[in-house]
């Protein structure tokens, strides 16, 4: 019972965790400039400018904890090995 208790916290803290993160304002988005056809300035930077931190913020959080949970787990089943 206590573990699906710690589930369903962990997974609503994530969720929720989720909405907070993305969070966008009202305000509209810069003007990036240049012409949008395929004759543009030069000078646009790749990927158009398009924010990463967010989401590599969340996977890297999130591969962390499968990390830590993946070594627990083992460090619990070898644990009477590591006492001798």
């Amino acid at each position: 019972m206590k573990k699906n208790f710690i589930a369903i916290i962990l997974t609503s803290f994530f969720f929720v965790l989720s909405f907070v993160v993305t969070a966008q304002t009202d305000a509209p988005p810069p003007n990036p400039g240049g012409d949008p056809g395929p004759g543009g300035t030069g000078d646009d930077p790749l990927g158009g400018g398009a924010p990463i931190g967010g989401g590599t913020l969340i996977l890297i959080g999130l591969g962390a904890v499968y990390g830590s949970k993946k070594a627990y787990k083992l460090y619990q089943e070898n644990q009477e090995e590591l006492e001798d």
